[in-house]
């Protein structure tokens, strides 16, 4: 059996606008070629692209809500008040003056009820009760109570339960001289107890009214004694602020300071004119 007669190959007659037939690889190379730039098209199309919407991206952010400045950014605000240099002229307000607080003596002398129009009977030391009578019923009368308070390093008669003071050394609260107390008959009298509130003056005040106990109890009150020297016990006598005050500023405001809380203790009336005397050393305390 014979073969089959081989059977050529059949190409195009030829080339568009060209008389030549073409070759068996010349269109693919063509195509190749034409694939390429499809290709590098693309790839600039890409870019193109990519660089547009970079564009658009930062157009956008430019018009973004902005967020908190930093610290470089933001206006300067000072910490603080600007100093102010020698000569310059600055204007201030001035500061309110402060309010001083109200003393509490004035306090309390302003509370005190007048003695103005009071009629009490005839003063009577008797009816204020034993001098010196132990109140306490701690054995030792109150004189010797007082002096072996105020006295500095006192000294006791031995046997007595340190209550017989038989010497020490008194700085005059009134005055502030000193004295040497020495026990005796007729030493003694030069260091006294004083009644900050005179008798007569409590007398005055409302206790004409109270009970011989509540009297008694009054006059011996330690809070309303204090020893002092026989001169300045004699010069203050009954009288209050209005007509005697101790020598210095210091030792008028101690006087008038506890003046002021034994009128307020005992709820005693006050007379205008020692309530006046009081309020203006107290107000140079």
């Amino acid at each position: 059996m014979n073969a089959p007669p081989a059977r050529a190959q059949s190409w195009p007659s030829t080339t568009a606008g060209s008389g030549e037939s073409p070759k068996p690889g010349a269109d693919t190379a063509s195509r190749w070629g034409r694939a390429k730039w499809w290709v590098l098209g693309g790839v600039v199309v890409l870019c193109i692209g990519g660089a547009f919407a970079a564009g658009y991206a930062t157009g956008q952010a430019s018009h973004a809500v902005p967020t908190a400045q930093s610290d470089s950014d933001a206006p300067a605000v000072p910490s603080e008040a600007p100093s102010q240099e020698t000569g310059a002229s600055t204007s201030t307000t001035p500061d309110a003056s402060p309010v001083p607080p109200v003393s509490p003596w004035i306090d309390s002398l302003d509370s005190l009820s007048s003695a103005a129009g009071n009629t009490p009977p005839a003063y009577d030391r008797a009816l204020f009760g034993q001098p010196w009578a132990d109140v306490d019923r701690n054995g030792c009368d109150t004189r010797n109570d007082i002096l072996g308070r105020d006295l500095v390093d006192p000294e006791f008669k031995v046997g007595t339960g340190d209550c017989k003071v038989i010497y020490g050394t008194l700085t005059d609260p009134y005055d502030a001289t000193t004295v040497e107390f020495v026990s005796g008959t007729t030493t003694s009298v030069l260091v006294q107890i004083d009644h900050v509130v005179a008798l007569a003056a409590a007398w005055r005040g409302g206790a004409y009214a109270w009970t011989d106990e509540e009297r008694e109890t009054f006059a011996n009150d330690p809070v309303n004694l204090i020893a002092s020297s026989q001169k300045t016990n004699q010069a203050k006598s009954d009288h209050g602020p209005a007509e005697w005050l101790p020598s210095t500023g210091v030792l008028q405001c101690r006087y008038v300071q506890q003046w002021v809380e034994v009128y307020d203790l005992y709820d005693l009336s006050v007379d205008e004119e020692d309530r006046a005397a009081a309020r203006d050393v107290l107000q140079q305390c």
